[in-house]
C-alpha cells in the first residue's frame, strides 16, 4: 500500500502542508472570514474564540496564524469584508433600477444586514469597545472611513439629485438606519416602520 506523504512548512508557527495552492489558501482565508461573522453575530467578539473557529473551519490553531496574525486581525478582516459586500450589492441593486426605488431598496437591504449583524451599528457596546481596544489608531479610523465612502458613493449617482447637502442627507440616512437601535422598543413591527420612514424620506433627500 503506498502512503500518502504531505510535507509541512513552518510560518511563524503555523504549520501550512506546503502543497497548499493559492486558491485553497484564500479559500480557508474567506471561510475564515465567514465564520468569524456567524459567531460574531451569535456570541459576539469576546466570546468567539479562535479554538472554536478553527474547528468550524478544519484547521489545526497553529495554521490559523498562518492567515491571520491575531484573532483581532481577523475580525478586522471580517468587518470590511461585509462593508465591502453591502456596498457591492447595493451598486448591484441601483445598477439595475437607476431610480429613487433603486436607492430605497439598497438602503432597505443595509438595514436588514444591520438587523443580522449587529456589530455593524452597535460600535458603543462594551463588547465592541473591547474589539476596538485591540487594534491600532489607523485601523479603528479605516472601519469609520470605509463606512464614510459606502455612502458617499450613493450620493454619486448620475440620475439623481440631492434636494439637501450632502452633509444633511448623510446624517438623515444615518439616523434612519440606526432606528435599528430601538426596534425593540417599537409598538409595530420595525421593518414596517423603517420603509414607511425610508419611502417619505427619498423624496424629501433626492430630486
Amino acid at each position: 500500500m503506498t502512503k500518502n506523504i504531505i510535507i509541512v512548512i513552518k510560518i511563524g508557527g503555523a504549520i501550512i502542508p506546503k502543497g497548499f495552492t493559492e486558491i485553497e489558501k484564500e479559500n480557508i482565508r474567506q471561510k475564515l472570514i465567514k465564520e468569524c461573522k456567524t459567531q460574531w453575530e451569535q456570541f459576539g467578539y469576546r466570546k468567539t474564540n479562535v479554538d472554536s473557529l478553527c474547528s468550524k473551519v478544519g484547521i489545526s490553531k497553529g495554521s490559523f496564524y498562518f492567515f491571520f496574525s491575531s484573532k483581532e486581525q481577523l475580525f478586522l478582516a471580517t468587518i470590511k469584508n461585509v462593508q465591502d459586500g453591502l456596498y457591492s450589492l447595493m451598486k448591484d441593486i441601483i445598477s439595475k433600477e437607476e431610480n429613487k426605488n433603486g436607492i430605497q431598496k439598497a438602503l432597505r437591504v443595509v438595514y436588514e444586514e444591520y438587523d443580522k449583524s449587529p456589530f455593524l451599528y452597535n460600535t458603543t457596546s462594551p463588547d465592541f469597545l473591547s474589539f476596538l481596544n485591540k487594534i491600532s489608531d489607523d485601523e479603528r479610523n479605516s472601519i469609520t472611513q470605509d463606512s464614510l465612502k459606502s455612502a458617499k458613493e450613493l450620493f454619486k449617482v448620475p440620475f439623481l439629485s440631492l434636494r439637501i447637502s450632502e452633509e444633511k442627507a448623510l446624517s438623515v440616512i444615518s439616523a434612519l438606519l440606526f432606528t435599528i437601535t430601538s426596534k425593540d422598543k417599537m409598538i409595530g413591527n420595525h421593518f414596517e416602520v423603517f420603509d414607511f420612514m425610508l419611502e417619505n424620506l427619498i423624496n424629501a433627500i433626492f430630486e
